[in-house]
């Protein structure tokens, strides 16, 4: 069976070819470890496994009696941190994210992959939390009418936020640069009514998205 015409025309990341007038302005993924230690918590993994091997060790009589009694668990603990580092891998190996001039789209999914699409037209504003590395994260807030199931999302997807879930670009490389990009992406793309409403607001670490962030300055 032969392949359509534009089937070499299809960009990576995307279901089908852009329309007329569409380009993508950015296209990028999450980073393994990032999606390992901020979605899947690896840290909390390891913690818990380590306090359950000293708590078995304590009562030990000797180092081999010690050695002997949490060998199971340290056996399972480095299982375990390595199904995380594969989940993590596989999950940033398995999705693209892309910003076009319209709209985001997220492709997701390890077995099965499923494409998200999130006009501008649907979006009320976004954040951006950064971390030591220069990666970040970009949640998405929805407008009122517009929503998308949260394991439908995740990970990829704002922690907490079950009620009203959020889609978020998770541990994006150089994050700073790319929510600048998706600011103007959003403003460019706005109605002239809509042109005072905030955009994109930074969140300190460990911090909150205020509900009414400060706009984003664009620069020239």
């Amino acid at each position: 069976m032969s392949a359509p015409a534009n089937a070499f025309d299809v960009p990576k990341g995307l279901p089908e070819p852009l329309p007329p007038g569409e380009r993508i302005l950015w296209q990028g993924r999450p980073t393994a470890s990032g999606i390992a230690l901020r979605a899947l918590h690896l840290r909390l993994v390891a913690l818990w496994f380590t306090a359950l091997a000293l708590w078995q060790a304590l009562p030990a009589a000797s180092l081999a009696d010690a050695a002997a009694v949490t060998a199971p668990t340290l056996a399972a603990f480095g299982v375990s941190l390595a199904l995380v580092a594969l989940l993590g891998w596989l999950s940033a190996r398995t999705t693209t994210y892309t910003i076009t001039n319209r709209r985001i789209v997220m492709r997701v999914g390890i077995a099965l992959p499923v494409t998200l699409n999130l006009p501008f037209a649907a979006i009320a504003d976004a954040g951006l939390h950064t971390f030591s590395d220069g990666t970040g994260d970009l949640p998405v807030r929805l407008k009122p009418g517009t929503r998308i199931a949260y394991l439908h999302l995740w990970p990829h997807a704002r922690p907490w936020r079950v009620a009203e879930p959020q889609p978020m670009l998770r541990s994006v490389p150089e994050a700073r640069a790319v929510a600048h990009r998706l600011a103007q992406a959003i403003e460019a793309a706005r109605m002239p009514e809509e042109s005072a409403a905030p955009i994109l607001a930074e969140r300190p670490q460990g911090g909150t998205i205020p509900s009414r962030p400060p706009r984003l300055a664009v620069a020239g």
